[in-house]
């Protein structure tokens, strides 16, 4: 029996089971027989590092890919999905890794135009009224007659988790669902979701590269490997190192950073730097902040409190209204000419979006910062064969994975575009690299790459400014630590005494 997209569902938490999912684009093949089941009120991991099929598999599930071969099943019944609104229609609900908000709408207009039964004429009272109710029910709160756009990637997130929930899916797949949370707001998210599946309201398909998340919140661990099953079972029988291996093929490679010391030299200065936030309402300041060359200054805090307009001011695309900012001693406003002159790089977060021209091709891509110069010289017309030896020269370097230098750098997992990114942003001579929040959702072996080449930069004598809200990551990364909290720096650190917990307290905003 068929089961029919339309039909209302119940509240009760679903059973989902994928059997033979296999799933090809044109030669290569992405999932190869993969089967997964997700038991009613259950909690379940999925794990694999960038490529290994995760994503693929759960879009099949969901509707958004249509699978070569094998079927989907719901409460034990085929279920045809021919696109995510079907797999709505039977309570399947999906939080995205990137976002699938409406920038330009608030909150609540996002969760009201998500509905299948919105309105075409909006009575906002008796929406506000139901919305705030739902809203109080929850352990977090985002604010919602705010533009998502103002809103920060942590509260975004928050709102894509709310929004499922808004619609009522007994069956959710949270794709990386913490990575721009700190721990105690992961902790608070992945508490009220395992609440909900011990409530037997809802089952969990969580994709994540947290051990710690998976030992803590969920039941069973489905592990993919290139596209291929490795491994799984339940939690409590597994090991960390267990999983690590069903992940990796082998026994996970432990790798100690090694630092030179750091230069006297002042790269980047900011003195008494202030403008608006991304609410029109309130400002930034920045008193005092310094990176040495040959240092890594890591900006900790909790999402919403600044980094995002630090970053903006320093590219330039946020106006201050008073303060100077110097690199090198000269002053420095973000243009493409004074980041050319002074040596600045940059790696932003969600590089797809922000670093990237997605239809264009990973070698087009790779030769932003080269294609119209000769050596220190310009010149005036493109060598496409100059171009595909730059991007074979990176692909190699940086561990880049990709079918061919043509492919649309859109085409390649989030890992391979990170190191995309940072290979043509540290192409040349470097003084400064600016960064923020470098792993978003990327695996350990991803993760591993990406910070290898940061401290690698960073012996070279570059003076890193690494702003991330994983906290474990500021710890591992960082030579002196600062916190922003409310737009302005409250807390200053070196990194090899810094008390973790006293770092939380600042987060936190107690001084």
């Amino acid at each position: 029996m068929t089961i029919n997209p339309q039909t209302n569902h119940t509240q009760s938490a679903a059973s989902v089971e994928a059997i033979n999912m296999t799933m090809k684009f044109g030669e290569f093949t992405a999932l190869d027989n993969v089967g997964i089941k997700v038991k009613p009120g259950s909690f379940h991991a999925l794990l694999g590092e960038n490529g290994a099929g995760k994503s693929t598999l759960v879009k099949c599930i969901m509707g958004f890919y249509h699978a070569t071969d094998g079927q989907v099943l719901v409460d034990n019944k085929e279920a045809q999905m021919d696109d995510p609104k079907d797999a709505q229609a039977i309570g399947l609900g999906m939080v995205y890794q990137h976002f699938t908000l409406v920038p330009s709408l608030t909150g609540a207009e996002n969760l009201l135009i998500s509905r299948v039964n919105a309105p075409n004429i909006i009575n906002w009272s008796d929406e506000n009224d139901d919305m705030t109710a739902f809203i109080d029910k929850m352990p977090f709160k985002v604010p919602l007659d705010v533009p998502v756009s103002r809103l920060s990637a942590g509260e975004k997130q928050k709102l894509e988790i709310l929004k499922q929930l808004y619609l009522g899916s007994r069956f959710l797949i949270l794709d990386e669902p913490t990575s721009v949370l700190t721990p105690a707001e992961a902790d608070e998210v992945l508490s009220h979701v395992k609440k909900l599946t011990k409530d037997n309201k809802v089952s969990v398909l969580m994709i994540t590269h947290k051990f710690k998340e998976v030992t803590k919140f969920a039941d069973e661990v489905t592990v993919l490997r290139r596209g291929k099953f490795a491994g799984g079972g339940d939690v409590s029988t597994l090991t960390a190192n267990d999983m690590a291996v069903m992940m990796m093929g082998s026994e996970t490679p432990k790798v100690e950073f090694n630092r030179a010391p750091t230069a006297d030299d002042n790269i980047l200065k900011l003195s008494n730097v202030k403008a608006q936030d991304r609410s029109g309402l309130k400002h930034i300041l920045i008193k005092d902040l310094k990176v040495r060359a040959g240092e890594i200054l890591g900006v900790a805090g909790v999402s919403g409190n600044g980094q995002t307009e630090l970053m903006e001011i320093l590219t330039g695309q946020r106006p201050m209204t008073d303060g100077a900012i110097t690199v090198q001693d000269h002053p420095f406003s973000g243009t493409r000419e004074q980041s050319k002159k002074y040596q600045v790089r940059y790696l932003p977060e969600e590089p797809l979006q922000n670093a990237c021209a997605a239809r264009m091709s990973v070698a087009e891509n790779l030769a932003f910062r080269i294609f119209d110069m000769q050596g220190d010289k310009k010149r005036f017309w493109k060598s496409d064969q100059d171009i595909k030896t730059f991007a074979h020269k990176m692909i190699t370097e940086f561990n880049i994975k990709t079918v061919s230098t043509d492919s649309p750098i859109s085409t390649l997992s989030g890992g391979n575009v990170q190191r995309a990114v940072l290979a043509r942003e540290l192409t040349g001579d470097v003084k400064l690299l600016v960064i923020s929040n470098p792993c978003f959702g990327l695996d350990f072996s991803a993760v591993l790459a990406i910070r290898k080449r940061i401290i690698e930069a960073r012996n070279n004598g570059v003076a890193v400014l690494l702003i991330s809200e994983d906290l474990d990551e500021i710890m591992e990364l960082s030579d002196r630590i600062v916190v922003m909290s409310e737009g302005s720096i409250n807390y200053e650190t070196e990194a090899n005494s810094a008390d973790i917990t006293k770092i939380g307290h600042y987060m936190a905003g107690h001084s």
